[in-house]
């Protein structure tokens, strides 16, 4: 199941079987402290195209690697017949950047998506910012893959269940373990709080990263697809490790 969902598909998810642990963050996580990981960004699509000819709104998580640069799942930007595209296809893409709860204006910034980039060999997309993100540190480039059975984490804005999918205002976090490799997806395992600890329906694009004592986070993957959640099966993330030449290359020579 993509993590990026419809919400016009929410009342169809309603049959799925779930486990019946209340679910606290990304699923059975943990909510983040005000001020922390601030390098997470919240998406909100209005308006993206059906096939149909109607509309329907969708979110999606990410992480700021520059000033005026997120990245996220490739697949928060289809058109119509669910192709990946290098443009906003919502009338309006909102991104919450810096807000730990954005319900607080007070921190960080809202702004608009304007462009978008998409990487050849995975499911991973760079979005520009209408203004830049002053002041809010992004999360650092991995060069090199977590090892497997290494401990990362993530963060996201995605609901708390796959059960009539909503997604939350407050930023919620949870640890995985690496047990695969392949050249464009990490497989991850529920670590923390919970072994069924997962992303679930609208934290497509989050970031899954390493934290060690005096360095700051660095990006290995972003969240792509999974079972319903919350489950202790596999869950895939798009490796960014293997592409931050490209991720670099972008950013450069945009000027940003």
């Amino acid at each position: 199941m993509l993590r990026s969902i419809s919400a016009g598909t929410a009342a169809g998810l309603l049959a799925l079987s779930l486990s019946a642990t209340p679910a606290q963050a990304i699923a059975n996580g943990a909510e983040v402290p005000i001020g922390k990981y601030t390098f997470s960004v919240k998406l909100t699509m209005t308006g993206i195209p059906t096939a149909d000819g109607g509309k329907r709104n969708s979110g999606c998580s990410g992480a700021l690697i520059s000033a005026r640069w997120i990245i996220t799942a490739g697949h928060c930007f289809r058109d119509e017949n669910g192709v990946r595209v290098e443009r906003p296809v919502a009338d309006v893409t909102t991104a919450d950047v810096g807000r730990t709860d954005v319900t607080d204006t007070t921190h960080g910034i809202q702004t608009t998506i304007i462009a978008v980039r998409q990487s050849p060999t995975a499911d991973v997309a760079l979005a520009e910012l209408a203004e830049p993100a002053r002041g809010i540190r992004p999360i650092a480039l991995a060069n090199n893959a977590p090892k497997i059975g290494a401990v990362v984490r993530v963060t996201g804005y995605g609901s708390t269940t796959s059960t009539n999918p909503t997604p939350v205002t407050r930023l919620r976090t949870g640890q995985l373990t690496v047990v695969s490799l392949t050249d464009s997806e990490t497989g991850l395992h529920g670590y923390a709080p919970a072994p069924d600890t997962t992303p679930c329906p609208y934290d497509s694009g989050a970031p899954y990263f390493v934290e060690r004592a005096k360095l700051w986070p660095r990006l290995v993957a972003v969240v792509s697809n999974g079972p319903s959640c919350p489950h202790t099966e596999t869950e895939n993330g798009a490796r960014t490790d293997n592409i931050t030449p490209w991720i670099r290359s972008v950013i450069h020579t945009n000027g940003r």
